[in-house]
């Protein structure tokens, strides 16, 4: 059986169709966007974690900790890893013993997203880079 369509619904799918891809097209970039900024963080993670093995031996310095920290985050691919910030403290009381805490920043920034929020809003803050931390803690060797 045969549908007739009526004139003025000719153009519907057309117009259905620009509407949906940009949408379906945002939802897509987004998904790989979140997927980057969770390997970002946990190759920080990592980062953080490499360090604090190192600083929990008495021997060694901060310079070697902080050389430790971005080494690491080079080889996880991360472009700016010697503009990240690399705090350590060394003897933080945890019950009876002491540890080393290390703490890294990162400056990451979405590549497609911040450009279609500024498209979205001009001149809003959407686009600044967001600044992602690590925390490792470790006992200190005794």
């Amino acid at each position: 059986m045969r549908t007739k369509l009526r004139h003025n619904e000719r153009g519907a799918a057309l117009i259905e169709t620009a509407i949906t891809i940009p949408i379906i097209l945002l939802i897509a970039v987004g998904i790989f966007e979140f997927g980057r900024a969770y390997q970002t963080w946990q190759v920080l993670t990592n980062a953080a974690r490499e360090g604090a093995r190192i600083a929990i031996l008495s021997d060694k310095t901060d310079a070697e900790v902080t050389t430790a920290v971005r080494n690491y985050m080079q080889a996880g691919g991360l472009p700016r890893y010697a503009t990240a910030g690399v705090n350590i403290q060394r003897n933080v009381v945890m019950g009876t013993n002491t540890a080393s805490r290390i703490t890294v920043n990162y400056p990451f920034q979405f590549m497609v997203l911040n450009g279609v929020a500024r498209l979205v809003v001009r001149g809003s803050t959407a686009g600044q880079s967001l600044t992602m931390q690590s925390v490792a803690l470790m006992r200190n060797e005794i």
